[in-house]
């Protein structure tokens, strides 16, 4: 299925849980996640299922200084 991922289209599994994209793509460490303009827990991502037309902006959360 397709959803939009950090402004460009991208094709996904059907059915494919937030944590999983995250997973997938290899980030590690805290990421926030939006989902249709909406702030997604992080204790929510797993059971956060997308469909088709999602709007999906993910940022991995670096420390530094």
């Amino acid at each position: 299925m397709k959803i939009i991922l950090n402004g460009e289209m991208s094709e996904v599994s059907d059915g494919v849980h937030l944590s999983e994209l995250i997973e997938k793509l290899g980030l590690d460490g805290p990421v926030a996640a939006m989902v249709n303009d909406v702030v997604i827990q992080r204790e929510k991502l797993a059971s956060r299922r997308l469909q088709p037309g999602d709007r999906v902006e993910l940022l991995r959360m670096m420390g530094g200084g």
